[in-house]
């Protein structure tokens, strides 16, 4: 049984910086792809950013250059740094996990994700 519990979120202000984290508990060593979806009021899941157990980072176009995600296997934790925060970033922000290898994979695809974290809420004000 895997459980992924992420921590780090609250309350900046825009232009701030916050780093969430997503410790995985469980049967971890055969997860490929890790990832952060966010989801805003009123707007559909979407990806931010993913990673592979080579350590190969995708990002959503909307947050090059301001996330980062890494990952510490040693930890078993999943981390996303985020820079230069705005209010448009305002989300729920969901840790997930894979297992599945899928050639090509971008560890951006929602459903290829079997676990998912409970989620942690990040608000930017203006």
């Amino acid at each position: 049984q895997v459980q992924l519990v992420e921590s780090g979120g609250g309350s900046v202000q825009a232009g701030g910086s916050l780093r969430v984290s997503c410790r995985a508990y469980g049967y971890i060593a055969g997860f490929y792809c890790m990832g952060w979806f966010r989801q805003a009021p009123g707007k559909e899941r979407e990806g931010v950013a993913g990673i592979d157990s080579d350590g190969t980072t995708n990002y959503a176009d909307s947050v090059k250059g301001q996330f980062t995600i890494s990952r510490d296997n040693a930890k078993n934790t999943l981390y996303l740094q985020m820079n230069s925060l705005n209010p448009e970033d305002t989300a729920m922000y969901y840790c997930a996990a894979q297992t599945t290898f899928f050639r090509g994979d971008d560890c951006l695809t929602q459903w290829r994700y079997q676990y998912w974290g409970q989620g942690t809420q990040v608000a930017v004000s203006s």
